[in-house]
This record gives C-alpha cells, structure tokens and sequence, in this order.
C-alpha cells in the first residue's frame, strides 16, 4: 500500500469513527486530489477544465452521503475513484458533448452559401395582390418594409390585435399558395 492510500484509509476510519477534525481533514486532502484527477480526465477527454471545480464538489457531496458504504478492510483509492468517475460521468451526460472549435480554422473549406431566390419585384407584387387589400397592405409593410407591428398599427390605423391576425393570415395564404404551386 502506499503512503497516500495508507494515510487516506487512516482518516477515513477515524473520521467514520465520529472524529469530526478528521473528517474535516480527509475532506480537504481529497478536494485537492479529486481536483487533479477531474482535470487531468477533462483534459484528456477534451473538455473544458473549467468545469473540474463543479464536478469535484458533487463528488464530495456524494463521498460524504455514501461514506459508510466503503469496506473499511478494502483500499480507498480504488472506491474514491470510483465515486468520482461516476460523478464525472454523470455530469458530461447533464451538459451533453459540447466541443468548441474556431469556425475560423475551417473557413476556407466551407462551401459557400447557396444565393437564395428570391421574388422580383412584380413576382412579389403579384403574389401580394392575391390578397384581400387590409392583408396585403399588412404583409406589405411588416414583411417587405420591415416594419413592427405597432408600427403598422400605426401607419394603416389599426389595432396591433387586428395587425397580428391580418399578418397571420395573409402569411398563411401566401404559404398554401407556394405549397399549391401557385408561387413559383
């Protein structure tokens, strides 16, 4: 065995036999080695280190509830490694697989982005004018214009309500149109 095993499962005993200065003690020499161990497997794993404090902490946490559970006649090494592989585990499954790579080392092997087509003027206009005129004029100058809804409101004297549900159905008859294959 060695000195830290040795010196660890040492404390551990006392500590489970109610020394509470002892508890205290063990508690803050695994911080430091649960700390390292947690960012050295982060790293090798290609996660950000940052995340090792929080991990570290919900290891402690479980070390303390699940203390009783080590074989006082077993090493305590193999048994906190345990406990904090599964703490890391169970934290990356928590954040999902993120990995954050510079878009610009990529950027000359992208494809560009296909041109999207777009409706000429009079194609728009003569889409638009399927519309009953309140809807026109509503889908006119929010979607083409640009302009809000309050603002729209504003200029075709209406109530932002009234704005929304011309918008929407305008929008919604233009889409069936396109789906029909009367927007091409």
């Amino acid at each position: 065995m060695s000195d830290l095993e040795q010196e660890l499962a040492g404390s551990m005993r006392v500590a489970l036999a109610g020394d509470e200065a002892a508890y205290r003690r063990l508690l803050g020499a695994l911080a430091g080695l649960l700390r390292g161990w947690t960012r050295r497997e982060l790293s090798r794993q290609g996660y950000d280190v940052a995340d090792a404090e929080d991990i570290v902490q919900e290891t402690l946490i479980a070390i303390h509830l699940k203390r009783a559970t080590w074989d006082r006649e077993r090493p305590i090494l193999p048994w906190l490694r345990a406990v904090s592989r599964h703490k890391m585990i169970d934290s990356l499954r928590r954040r999902g697989r993120r990995v954050m790579v510079p878009i610009d080392d990529f950027a000359e092997f992208l494809p560009a982005p296909e041109p999207e087509e777009t409706l000429t003027s009079d194609a728009l206009d003569k889409h638009l004018a399927q519309l009953p005129k309140g809807q026109e004029k509503v889908v006119r100058s929010i979607s083409v214009e640009g302009l809000s809804i309050s603002e729209t409101a504003q200029r075709l004297t209406m109530k932002e309500g009234a704005v929304r549900v011309a918008l929407h159905r305008g929008l919604a008859a233009l889409a069936k149109a396109a789906r029909s294959g009367e927007i091409t």
